[in-house]
């Protein structure tokens, strides 16, 4: 049975454009060789962290979406865990199908609530 994950891992900031990339597909490869489907993957770029994490208040975001029964989780977080580009990541299970940033600028603008509702 296939569920939706997302996973949204940081970066070091003080790693280069290339590094970002390999690391990206590093992860990619990882999860299609384990059977994951559907997998989408989006660099978020530097952001500031709300807190320092390991020295840094900068990291480079990336999430990834996919479809997959689970079984690719504990490998993928156990190397992110030894990785030292990596500073913190997480993975979601998700009720339904994610909402890209790409997608939700093409959605209509949602109705503000009347007041008193």
């Amino acid at each position: 049975m296939s569920n939706n994950y997302e996973l949204m891992y940081i970066l070091r900031p003080d790693i280069g454009e290339e590094q970002v990339q390999e690391a990206s597909t590093k992860y990619k490869t990882m999860l299609q060789e384990s059977g994951a489907t559907d997998i989408q993957v989006q660099v978020r770029g530097k952001r500031h962290l709300a807190y320092p994490i390991q020295n840094f208040n900068d990291g480079i975001y990336i999430q990834v979406n996919f479809k997959a029964d689970g079984s690719q989780i504990k490998t993928y977080e156990r190397d992110m865990r030894f990785n030292e580009s990596v500073i913190r990541y997480l993975t979601m299970k998700m009720d339904a199908e994610p909402v890209l940033a790409a997608d939700a600028e093409d959605a209509p603008p949602s109705e503000p609530a009347a007041p008193g509702a």
